[in-house]
């Protein structure tokens, strides 16, 4: 399974032959597909729902309710629903039919097992696309600041946004931190915008020149709101004090501060060690796309909608293949360096993918499972038999995956 299949990798395989009907569950079973199995239209129509996270895989000819039944209910229920439909040998009129009534694929039995799977990982493919743009669009329609403003469906990036809600609200000074590029004024903004002072001033200010009168003068810019310190790591030692000042008298505006160094190690090279104390009571880590590969597709949908905007031009349509070979970099950049690829995708200068075209379909999705697999392990502190729960492997599968790219958990042990 990759970040570009859905979350469970369903599909409702619905065929009144038992014997067939068992032989498609035994294939995707061995594909690491969950299927659902259904005898008629009518065992199987509580499970077509707008909201059912797999596809359909249908025979035709059924006794009752047929195949194109079950397709035209489908897509009334919804219209982006994939349904792949099976038939007899020879029947190319059917096919027709079948392709010019919606079907998202036709194949003819009996047909290979690699043939079946090729079909409806692509299906899944683009189920799971469909999934993520709604997801993103009721985001964007219907949440707060966090849910507006800091994407990805992933396990990190929702506890990510738990911890900017409940940090938002305390009041208290914070220090955002997180890896060069994952955006840490962006996270600081909407902290403020979360926070009891949202109809304030944000201001921002880069640490690394920044005097003491400078400071001053930033807070009363800031007065009644917040007030950023980027990179507070190169605030010059004199700033430092009178930012502990600030905090101490209380009388400013909030003090947020953003570091991609680690500022504890900085403390033994000189920085103010109360300071460092009194930002690092509430923490607010970001954590790098390494460790949520699967966030990378929906991040990258949404930059190069953003980018094409900006471009006035229509935006270019995203193939499974490009976004396999993005989840198979390690974008040290993060979010900012895939925020220039986007940009680059839609002016036609790819750029980042190429080495990885060039390796085959194959080649990029062992690359992405290898990275999903090795971002398992770190979130589940390198405990094996957690992080193959997590991924819903079993576990035989799961060590034949890490001795297939030579993956130690005790390596991902902290």
């Amino acid at each position: 399974m990759n970040g570009l299949e859905t979350a469970r990798s369903l599909v409702l395989v619905v065929d009144d032959d038992a014997a067939v009907r068992d032989a498609l569950v035994q294939t995707l079973e061995l594909a690491e597909i969950t299927p659902i199995s259904a005898g008629s239209f009518v065992a199987a129509k509580d499970h077509i729902t707008a909201a059912f996270e797999g596809v359909i895989l249908s025979d035709i000819r059924m006794p009752g309710r047929d195949g194109f039944h079950l397709l035209h209910y489908a897509h009334k229920a919804d219209p982006d629903l994939p349904v792949v439909l099976l038939t007899g040998e020879g029947d190319i009129p059917m096919a027709v039919d079948a392709m010019a009534k919606g079907a998202f694929g036709f194949l003819e039995k009996p047909c290979a097992p690699a043939d079946l799977v090729a079909v409806l990982r692509r299906a899944l493919a683009a189920r799971a696309m469909v999934l993520e743009n709604r997801a993103l669009k009721l985001q964007l329609e219907t949440g707060d600041p966090a849910a507006r403003m800091l994407f990805g469906t992933s396990q990190l990036a929702a506890d990510l946004r738990a911890r900017v809600r409940a940090v938002a609200r305390t009041g208290a000074e914070v220090l955002v931190k997180g890896p060069p590029g994952a955006g840490v004024p962006k996270v600081a903004e909407v902290i403020h915008l979360m926070s009891p002072k949202a109809t304030g001033p944000f201001v921002k200010k880069t640490a690394v020149a920044l005097s003491s009168d400078g400071f001053h003068t930033a807070c009363a810019e800031a007065a009644g709101g917040s007030l950023f310190l980027d990179e507070i790591s190169a605030l010059p030692s004199e700033t430092q004090y009178a930012v502990l000042a600030c905090i101490e008298n209380g009388a400013g505006p909030r003090i947020l501060a953003g570091s991609t160094t680690d500022l504890e190690a900085e403390v033994a090279n000189g920085f103010h060690a109360e300071l460092y104390y009194r930002l690092d009571v509430v923490p607010v880590r970001i954590p790098s796309l390494a460790e949520r590969p699967e966030d990378i597709p929906v991040l990258f949908r949404h930059y190069v909608a953003q980018a094409a905007e900006q471009s006035g031009i229509p935006a270019p349509e995203i193939s499974p293949d490009h976004l396999a070979a993005l989840m198979a970099q390690d974008w040290p950049g993060n979010a900012r360096a895939l925020m220039s690829a986007a940009m680059r995708f839609v002016l036609g200068m790819p750029g980042e993918a190429a080495e990885s075209h060039n390796l085959g379909l194959s080649e990029q999705m062992a690359r992405v499972e290898c990275t999903l697999l090795i971002a398992a392990l770190g979130r589940q502190n390198g405990r094996a038999a957690a992080t193959a729960e997590a991924l819903k492997l079993p576990r035989k599968t799961f060590y034949d995956k890490l001795a297939r790219y030579g993956i130690r958990p005790e390596d991902y042990r902290r």
